[in-house]
């Protein structure tokens, strides 16, 4: 599960993805457009400022930006920073792989076998996503159906009758 650091982490930057290359954008800006708790905001800023992803400025003019192009930072990246690997269990992880104590054949154990294949797609959906990517394409979650809201005209219409 991705947690909030990730998901705040995430939100802050695809707001400085959209900024012009070079803005600074401040902190309290950043916290209050994405509507993330300004301290814990500077613990994750730090935090990929520490990695690379970030630069940063100090004073009246400074701020946060993107310390490389947007296209060039994926999802992937930031979750396995922020959170550790994508594998919801050890013995199917590629980065911090770690055998099962209770695991008595781990070539043939279905367990790992599917958590390889969450792994798997996780990853090549987080991998394959830049920052630069757009965030208004919605894909329906399988099996539900996307319901549109009715019109408000159509609805005063329907209470008249």
């Amino acid at each position: 599960m991705l947690s909030r650091k990730a998901k705040y982490a995430l939100r802050a930057l695809l707001l400085l993805a959209e900024q012009p290359a070079g803005r600074l954008t401040h902190i309290y800006e950043i916290a209050a457009r994405q509507s993330v708790p300004q301290k814990f905001l500077e613990q994750i800023l730090v935090e990929l400022r520490r990695a690379g992803v970030l630069h940063s400025a100090r004073g009246r003019n400074g701020g946060y930006a993107l310390a490389r192009p947007a296209s060039e930072i994926t999802w992937g990246q930031i979750v396995r920073l922020i959170d550790g690997p994508l594998s919801p269990i050890p013995c199917a992880s590629l980065t911090a792989y770690r055998r099962c104590d209770d695991c008595a054949e781990e070539a043939t154990c279905d367990i790992r076998q599917t958590m390889r294949r969450v792994r798997n797609a996780m990853a090549e959906v987080l991998d394959g996503t830049p920052l630069s990517a757009t965030a208004s394409v919605v894909v329906p979650l399988s099996g539900v159906a996307e319901r549109k809201p009715e019109d408000s005209s159509t609805q005063a219409s329907v209470r008249e009758t």
